[in-house]
C-alpha cells in the first residue's frame, strides 16, 4: 500500500526575520502533523525569505539561516519536510531545499536554473547547480548528499524542481526524471504574482504530471514579503495531467496548508477538480488588499493617509484600503486582525463584533482622507470624494490651498519682476498647485505615523503626467503597477460588484487633473491621448521593445478608426514623453508588481535617464 498524504504550505515570510520565519515553518509542520501529512513541501528560501536582495552576498546571512535548522529539524518527527534556504559550497552560494525525514537531513536539492528576467536577479547572488552532480555536504553536524538528488520515501521516489526549474521547457529537471523512476515532484517556489500567471504555473504542473504519469505538488510563498513583489500563496496538487486539489490564494493567515491523499498505485481513482477562471478585477483586489495589509503591519505604521481628489486614481486607493480592512476583519476576526496590524489599542474603544458600526470605526482610525481643493476644483469632484469617504467610513477633511499657491506665486513674481500667466506659464502654474498640496498632507501622515499613499498609475509613469514632489509625494504607490484604462474599468466593476454606490460620481466624470481654470475644460486625455492607446503603445514599445516604426504599424492595425497621421503623432508623443521622464520614474514611491509589464526601473524596466529620446527613429516616421 503506497497511500500517502501529500501537502504544500504557503508561508508569509519577512527577509531575515528569523523569529517570524521559523515560527511560520514550525507552525506549518505542526499543522501538517495534526492532519497526518506524510510529505510537506514548504516554499523556496522560506528560512531567509526570498527578498533579501544583496544581503545574500553576506556570509553571515546563509550561516545564520543554517543556524535555524536544528529547531526545524527537531519538529520534523514522523514526516518528510522540504524547507528552503541558501547554502554555500566551494565559496559559491546555492538556492537549496533541505529534505528532512524524521529529524534527519536525507538530502539537499540545489536549484539548477536561476530566474533572471522581469523582477528577478537571482544570478547576482546564486550559482546554478549542474545537472547530475552530487556531493557530500555537512550542515549542522549532519552529512547529506547535496545537488541533483532524488529521495525515496515509503516506496515513492521523489524529485524536485525549485520554481524557475519548471519554466525551462525541455531542459526542465522533470524531463530528466522520467527515466529515473520519479513518481512525485515537489516544487517549492517564490513566484511573484502577475495577472494570468497562475494559469501558466498550473499548466507547467499539469503538463509534467500528465506527460510523465506522476504527481506534482507546488507550494508558493505568501504575501507582500519585502515591499514590491506580491506572492499569492498558491498551492496545487496535480496528477496524470489533471488537478487534484488547489487552495484559495491571497490568504490573510501566515500559514496556509493544503493536502491530498494520494494512492500512487491508483492515481486514476483520485477525484479531479476544475479550476475557476480568474476574474482580473477580483484578483486585483485580492492581491492589493493582501499587499497593503502586509506593508502596513511590516512597516509598523498606524494607518494610511490619502489625498482624495474625487478622481479615479485616489478613489481606487480608498476602495482598496477599505476592502483590505473589511477582508481582514472577515477572514481573521476583529481581535486577530487588529493584533496582526499592531493596533490592539482600538479594542478598548469598540464592541468586538463584526457589525457595520465596528468596521467603520476601524476604517476611520486606519484611513484618513483629505480633499485639498482650489479655485480650479469642481463641486463634482468634492462631492465624489466626500461621499466615497463617508461610504468607506474614512476620516475626511477638506481645505483650500489657494492661500499657499498665492503665497508662492507672489514671491516668485516679485523675484522675477513679472506676473505669471496661463498662456506663458501653464506648467508652472499647474505644478505649484500640486506641490502646494504636498507639505500639509505629509504633515497629517507624520502626525498619525501613517503611510502616505501616492495615487500615480502606470500610464502616468509612462509619460510623466505627474508633478514630482506634488501628487507623486508618498510612501507607497499601490496602483503604479496598473494602467489608467484598467483603473477606469475597475471602478465601474467595484461600484457594481463591491457595492460602493458613491462611485457613481467618479464613474460619470472625465479624468482631469483640475489644475487649469475650470473654463479651460481640462481632461487627461486632451493633455495626453486616449488611455486605451497609451496601453497599446506601452505594450508594444516597452514590454515588447519594438521600434517606433513597428509600434506605428501595430497600433494602426489594432486601431483602424485612427488615421496614419494620428497614430504617428501619438507614437511620437509617447516616445518623447517616455524618454524625457525617466527621472520621474526613478523617484516614484515603491509600488506593487501586478502585471507582466512594469515601468519601475528598480525592478523591471531599466532605461537611461539621458538618451537621444529616439530622435532619429521618430524623424524617420515623417508626418
Amino acid at each position: 500500500m503506497r497511500k500517502l498524504r501529500i501537502a504544500g504550505a504557503a508561508l508569509n515570510q519577512i527577509p531575515f526575520d528569523w523569529d517570524n520565519n521559523v515560527k511560520n515553518i514550525i507552525d506549518a509542520i505542526e499543522l501538517a502533523k495534526k492532519n497526518k501529512v506524510d510529505i510537506l513541501c514548504l516554499p523556496e528560501l522560506c528560512i531567509t525569505g526570498y527578498g533579501c536582495e544583496d544581503q545574500f552576498l553576506s556570509d553571515w546571512l546563509w550561516q545564520k539561516s543554517a543556524d535555524q535548522l536544528p529547531k526545524i529539524i527537531d519538529a520534523c518527527d514522523g514526516l518528510l519536510v522540504a524547507v528552503g534556504l541558501p547554502l554555500k559550497y566551494n565559496q559559491k552560494l546555492y538556492n537549496c531545499s533541505c529534505l528532512i525525514d524524521n529529524k534527519k537531513i536525507v538530502g539537499i536539492r540545489a536549484k539548477q536554473f536561476l530566474a533572471n528576467d522581469g523582477v528577478h536577479y537571482e544570478p547576482r547572488w546564486f550559482e546554478p547547480w549542474p545537472f547530475g552532480k552530487i556531493v557530500d555536504y555537512e550542515v549542522n553536524n549532519q552529512l547529506a548528499p547535496l545537488g541533483d538528488i532524488l529521495v525515496d520515501y515509503k516506496g515513492v521516489r521523489i524529485g524536485m524542481e525549485i520554481c524557475e526549474d519548471a519554466w525551462r521547457g525541455e531542459d526542465r529537471p522533470a524531463c530528466k526524471f522520467a527515466d529515473r523512476g520519479v513518481e512525485l515532484i515537489i516544487n517549492p517556489s517564490a513566484s511573484h504574482f502577475a495577472f494570468g500567471k497562475t494559469k501558466v504555473r498550473e499548466q507547467l504542473a499539469i503538463d509534467a504530471s500528465g506527460r510523465f504519469d506522476l504527481v506534482y505538488v507546488y507550494a508558493n510563498l505568501l504575501g507582500n514579503e519585502s515591499g514590491r513583489m506580491i506572492f499569492d500563496g498558491e498551492i496545487f496538487i496535480t496528477g496524470l495531467g489533471k488537478v487534484f486539489e488547489y487552495n484559495h490564494r491571497f490568504s490573510f493567515e501566515n500559514v496556509n496548508l493544503l493536502y491530498e491523499d494520494i494512492d500512487f498505485d491508483n492515481l486514476k481513482d483520485i477525484p479531479v477538480k476544475e479550476i475557476i477562471a480568474e476574474n482580473k478585477n477580483k484578483v486585483f483586489t485580492d492581491a492589493v488588499c493582501l499587499a497593503l495589509l502586509d506593508y502596513l503591519r511590516k512597516s509598523r505604521s498606524r494607518g494610511f493617509v490619502l489625498s482624495l481628489s474625487g478622481g479615479a486614481d485616489s478613489s481606487s486607493c480608498a476602495i482598496l484600503v477599505t476592502e483590505m480592512i473589511r477582508r481582514g476583519i472577515r477572514d481573521l476576526g476583529v481581535k486577530k486582525f487588529l493584533d496582526k496590524i499592531h493596533r490592539t489599542d482600538l479594542l478598548e474603544k469598540i464592541q468586538v463584533d463584526e457589525s457595520e458600526e465596528t468596521i467603520k470605526f476601524i476604517v476611520s482610525n486606519l484611513l484618513t482622507c483629505a480633499y485639498q481643493g482650489s479655485r480650479n476644483s469642481s463641486k463634482e469632484t468634492f462631492n465624489s470624494a466626500k461621499e466615497l469617504a463617508e461610504e468607506c467610513g474614512a476620516t475626511f477633511y477638506h481645505w483650500l490651498i489657494d492661500d499657499e499657491v498665492a503665497s508662492y506665486t507672489t514671491k516668485i513674481e516679485n523675484a522675477i519682476g513679472r506676473d505669471l500667466a496661463w498662456d506663458r506659464d501653464d506648467i508652472t502654474l499647474q505644478n505649484i498647485q500640486a506641490r502646494a498640496r504636498s507639505p500639509i498632507i505629509w504633515m497629517l501622515a507624520n502626525i498619525q505615523n501613517s503611510l502616505l499613499i501616492t495615487t500615480s498609475n502606470r500610464s502616468e509613469g509612462d509619460v510623466g503626467y505627474a508633478t514630482m514632489d506634488g501628487d507623486t509625494s508618498g510612501s507607497i504607490a499601490p496602483i503604479a503597477g496598473v494602467d489608467k484604462h484598467f483603473i477606469n474599468h475597475y471602478l465601474i466593476w467595484a461600484e457594481k460588484e463591491l457595492g460602493y454606490t458613491s462611485l457613481r460620481h467618479v464613474n460619470s466624470l472625465q479624468p482631469s487633473a483640475e489644475l487649469r481654470p475650470l473654463d479651460k475644460s481640462q481632461t487627461d486625455e486632451k493633455d495626453l491621448m486616449p488611455y486605451s492607446l497609451i496601453v497599446q503603445i506601452e505594450k508594444y514599445a516597452i514590454r515588447d521593445r519594438k521600434s517606433p516604426k513597428e509600434v506605428v504599424e501595430l497600433a494602426l492595425e489594432s486601431n483602424p478608426n485612427y488615421t496614419l497621421s494620428e497614430i504617428k503623432n501619438y507614437v511620437k508623443k509617447f516616445y518623447t514623453l517616455w524618454s524625457r521622464n525617466q527621472w520621474k520614474r526613478e523617484r516614484i514611491a515603491p509600488s506593487f508588481h501586478l502585471d507582466d509589464l512594469n515601468v519601475d526601473p528598480r525592478t523591471w524596466c531599466r532605461f537611461p535617464i539621458l538618451s537621444s529620446g529616439f530622435r532619429s527613429e521618430l524623424d524617420e516616421l515623417g508626418e
